[in-house]
């Protein structure tokens, strides 16, 4: 339906931007001629309870009801995964859910990852802090990346120039790993937008 194509644009909107769309971006989004269709949709929605409109703010619209799409739902797994400095076996292994507001930090993000080890213990990370991990392969140098090396996972600072990687720890106790771009089985999983530390 409409309705839901309306629905679908806010919330993908959200996801690529963080904030929601003004009418003009729904309109523009879908095709519609007029911010006055958009306008109708939304009001449905807002009566059926799936989202709520702030009147007077242009950004306004939020989204309540999150069985509809389980990106806004702010439940996160922790992937117990890999020693920082020695890289376990990663099954995709999750520990638990816990709730974060997706908000919480300046970008959106996939999961966590729960730190082993003492590798990047200079960057501030210490052994059981949880990392809120991003899905993405567009990293820059400098990030603390989750990379991902035949089936195993590190995390360590990426620095890359030509065709060389370098994964570097933050903690003078462990090595450097080099790796060729080309590599097979090496790819990078994501990168750190921040970091919980529970106790």
């Amino acid at each position: 339906s409409q309705q839901q194509r309306v629905l679908d644009c806010i919330q993908i909107y959200i996801n690529k931007t963080g904030f929601p769309p003004t009418r003009a971006n729904i309109c523009k989004e879908l095709g519609f001629k007029s911010p006055n269709s958009a306008e109708t949709h939304l009001r449905a929605l807002e009566k059926k309870g799936f989202i709520s409109i702030e009147s007077g703010a242009s950004r306004g619209i939020s989204i309540i009801n999150s069985q509809v799409h389980s990106s806004n739902n702010n439940e996160y797994p922790v992937i117990g995964l890999v020693a920082a400095g020695s890289p376990t076996l990663a099954q995709e292994n999750v520990e638990r859910t816990i709730n974060c507001n997706n908000s919480f930090f300046e970008s959106n993000f996939d999961y966590f990852l729960k730190v082993k080890g003492l590798s990047m213990k200079d960057a501030g990370i210490m052994e059981d802090d949880l990392v809120a991990i991003k899905k993405t392969s567009e990293v820059r140098n400098g990030d603390i990346v989750v990379a991902r090396i035949d089936d195993e996972v590190t995390l360590k600072y990426f620095q890359s120039s030509g065709n060389q990687i370098k994964l570097i720890p933050a903690n003078d106790d462990f090595d450097e790993i080099y790796i060729n771009k080309e590599t097979e089985g090496f790819f990078i999983e994501g990168k750190s937008v921040g970091l919980i530390r529970e106790n």
